[in-house]
């Protein structure tokens, strides 16, 4: 016996509802010739008539709503549901003022629970595109308690992911990844297209937060599977969203891929999405001609923008009630036509209302700035600059996770540029100490609160461990994606800000001094370099010229050196070293020399922006011998200087595969009594003796994780020591000593901020780290780490005795202390 009309109906919903359109589409016609009763025809052909919108074919999914709607002998129910259908198309046509007055209709006259769950979660997406995000809060919480009192657990899964969703509109990045990632489970088990929809809007907020690699990969990856399962508008969604991650560093890519969105809208017949699109398309033709930071200049992609038609669109999205989109788009083009020197088209345009995204009133700050450097008054672009970041920072502080402390940065992008630019061309140093302290404290500002023991993310990162043991594709496997995901959102949501750092003016900086100690901070303006040398009498700011020559030394740099580390003997020995040290010369003369005149014999605390991160400062020939340190701010190091207390107790791990491991670490605690001494070193057994130690030494292999730094890690006897194996000890030693290969890498994330395992231990609370940017031979290190023991077990600070070490052994080998190392 066949199945009824109304068993086939309930099939083409679930098909449906998983994204499996077309299989829907069949089974709905064949129910539709097996009834005559007009409620349940009615039923069908308005189920019909969406999934004919979301395939595209809207005039087709109208006609026969339509065709439904003026049938007179339809009982109330299915009127309202048949009322809340057409509100669905008018949604998916981008007539977001028609969808709404459907929804709300059928809101006001249907009975069942879960029709009207669906119709309130339908009408909060209205609310989220216009940003009326109190009210689509208020629907998707009801649409999820009542999904969840009648067991629907997949819709209930949807609607706790949309309210993450409306946490990411309203700033909320922690509340956002929470909720998404608790919800991601059941969407990924439903179908693949909840997967995809789960990835998709998780990706923004990872963009939101700057992860813009991780986020770009899901995004792709998103658009197509929704392209193979003929989702259409999500694919077109998710290109979109694409677009608006590449606009803040690729914005000729984004011009192709929003013009690509823009034009699967259009053949949706979606007008509201289309308007978006065509706007973002527009917005990254005017980034294109402007995009001067950090020394380059991005060719424009196509004509610029005429006035008239920004107008027109920003008219066009304000009367569809995309308000945030239309301010976007006009302070857009502000910011192009102040950067080409042109008069303001539209002076009010900076006077953003009050719901607008985060991004908007940070741009609106920067089109301030950009204007006052247009007409020359340099401390008015200090001034909005310094307004813009501070109102980034009141949204920051919500945030004690390193990760996200290091990554929302970006969103300061523009404006740290325009104030490094215009502090540098003002020539003053206590102006270009300020925003060089801006610069760097920009993500040391927030102290974290440490968080409580959380034996569930212990849990997940040794499984984690267990799955990274099989081989690099280890993040490919989906338990690892769902363990990741997790592990993230546990971090973000336990670690909280407990206060605020003090950022030292010049002044201070200097009281903080003595004699024997001179500040170098290094300055990235966008083109040039600069080095400002602070002394305790005195400040000088020194320009050492155009930035690209200094890039041209740096590449090549990290193959120089790791060649040098593995080639030590041999006939390619001697032209591996020869080029090594040529560079190492340049760069030496053109980053050091000039600011050694300045500071005789002095300590130094040097301050480097993001693009001098790959510098093996150690090496350089003008730093032999010197006693340095490298200081993630000097507001940072100033904090720490006042007290340096003399270590009591040591703990040495020896990690696997090592050759000279247990040598060294048998050599290097030989200077220490009573050292606690682990080989092999196990997981467990690392973070114990961390927790009751002065000084921490592992040598290890380690590798650096580009795409995310808290995955970087130390490979120990049963493992990887993670980074967020570090939030998990509860006193962190006040000296890390890292032999291991990478670790002491850093990413650099918007031109300024860097960040690696040396962060990783700074943020958990360690004083300094002695790690290594790049390969170091296992003989240098086993020799020169334990000839800097003797020093630190003597009392001597970690600065000093490893320039001690390196004198007395005549090892000259790229570790070099972070943070307060004297």
């Amino acid at each position: 016996m066949g199945r009824s009309a109304l068993q086939l109906h309930q099939e083409g919903v679930e098909l449906a509802n998983r994204g499996e359109l077309r299989s829907a589409q069949r089974v709905l016609t064949r129910a539709s010739a097996l009834t005559d009763d007009p409620d349940l025809a009615a039923r069908i052909s308005a189920t019909l008539a969406v999934t004919y919108a979301r395939t595209g074919d809207l005039v087709r999914a109208e006609s026969l709503c339509t065709e439904v709607w003026a049938s007179p002998d339809l009982r109330p129910a299915t009127r309202a549901l048949v009322a809340g259908q057409m509100g669905t198309i008018a949604q998916l046509a981008g007539r977001l003022g028609d969808a709404e007055r459907w929804i709300s209709l059928a809101i006001s006259s249907v009975e069942d629970p879960i029709v009207r769950a669906t119709l309130l979660q339908n009408r909060s997406y209205i609310g989220m595109q216009r940003r009326d995000l109190l009210r689509a809060r208020s629907d998707t919480a009801e649409a999820a308690r009542l999904y969840a009192a009648h067991s629907a657990g997949v819709d209930a899964a949807e609607a706790r992911h949309d309210l993450g969703y409306i946490d990411l509109l309203r700033g909320d990045l922690v509340g956002a990844l929470t909720q998404m990632t608790d919800a991601r489970p059941t969407l990924a088990a439903a179908s693949r297209a909840g997967a995809a929809v789960s990835d998709a809007d998780r990706a923004e907020v990872l963009r939101d937060a700057g992860l813009i690699r991780e986020a770009e990969e899901l995004l792709v990856s998103a658009a197509t599977i929704f392209g193979s399962i003929r989702m259409k508008l999500e694919r077109a969604r998710a290109e979109y969203a694409l677009a608006r991650s590449l606009l803040s560093h690729d914005p000729v890519r984004a011009s192709a891929v929003a013009a690509r969105a823009a034009r699967r809208f259009r053949l949706l017949s979606n007008e509201a999405w289309t308007m978006r699109a065509d706007a973002l398309v527009l917005r990254a033709r005017l980034a294109a001609g402007q995009i001067v930071s950090f020394g380059r200049r991005v060719p424009e992609a196509g004509r610029a923008p005429r006035a008239a038609d920004v107008e027109t669109l920003a008219r066009a999205l304000e009367s569809g009630g995309l308000r945030n989109d239309a301010v976007a788009l006009r302070l857009s083009f502000e910011l192009w036509t102040a950067r080409h020197g042109r008069s303001s088209t539209y002076p009010s345009a900076t006077r953003v209302p009050g719901g607008a995204s985060m991004d908007v009133r940070l741009l609106a700050h920067e089109v301030r700035a950009a204007r006052a450097q247009q007409r020359g008054r340099q401390s008015e672009v200090r001034a909005y600059a310094r307004a813009g970041l501070d109102e980034l920072f009141g949204w920051q502080r919500q945030f004690g996770s390193l990760d996200l402390q290091t990554s929302v940065v970006w969103h300061g992008h523009g404006l740290v540029g325009l104030g490094l630019q215009s502090a540098v061309q003002s020539g003053r140093p206590d102006v270009v100490f300020e925003w060089s302290e801006r610069a760097r404290h920009l993500s040391l500002q927030v102290v974290p609160l440490r968080p409580p023991p959380d034996p569930d993310l212990a849990a997940e990162l040794a499984e984690l461990r267990m799955l990274r043991a099989d081989g690099d594709g280890w993040l490919s496997n989906p338990r690892a994606v769902e363990l990741h995901n997790s592990a993230r959102r546990r971090q973000w949501a336990s670690t909280r800000s407990a206060a605020v750092r003090h950022r030292a003016t010049l002044e201070e900086a200097q009281l903080g001094l003595d004699d024997s100690t001179a500040v170098v901070a290094y300055v990235y303006s966008g083109e040039t370099l600069s080095a400002l040398i602070v002394k305790r009498d005195s400040a000088q700011l020194v320009d050492l010229g155009d930035w690209g020559s200094v890039r041209q030394m740096m590449s090549g740099l990290r193959g120089d050196l790791d060649m040098a580390a593995v080639v030590q003997r041999g006939p390619l020995a001697a032209v591996v070293r020869r080029s090594l040290d040529d560079r190492l010369s340049a760069l030496s003369s053109a980053l050091v020399a000039p600011v050694l005149r300045a500071v005789d014999d002095r300590r130094l605390v040097i301050t480097a922006p993001g693009v001098l991160s790959g510098v093996p400062w150690a090496m350089l020939p003008a730093l032999h011998g010197r006693v340095f340190t490298l200081a993630a701010s000097a507001s940072r190091w100033l904090s720490f200087a006042r007290d340096v207390p003399r270590p009591g107790a040591a703990a040495f791990a020896a990690g696997p595969r090592v050759p000279r491991a247990a040598e060294e670490v048998s050599a290097a605690s030989g200077a220490w009594r009573d050292p606690v001494v682990l080989d092999p070193a196990r997981i467990e057994e690392v973070t114990r003796a961390a927790a009751a130690a002065d000084v921490l030494h592992i040598a290890a292999h380690g590798r650096h994780s580009a795409d995310n730094p808290m995955f970087s890690g130390l490979e120990l006897a049963d493992g990887t020591l993670f980074g967020y194996d570090i939030d998990l000890i509860e006193n962190v030693p006040d000296t890390i000593v890292l032999s291991a290969c990478e670790v002491g890498r850093s990413s650099v994330r918007w031109g300024e901020e860097a960040v690696g395992m040396t962060r990783v231990w700074l943020h958990a609370g360690a004083r300094c780290v002695v790690a290594a940017p790049v390969v170091v031979a296992d003989d240098d290190a086993c020799e020169l780490l334990a000839a800097m023991h003797e020093g630190l077990a003597a009392g001597i600070p970690p600065s000093v005795a490893l320039a001690d070490a390196s004198a007395r052994t005549g090892i000259v080998a790229p570790f070099q202390v972070h943070g307060a190392g004297f």
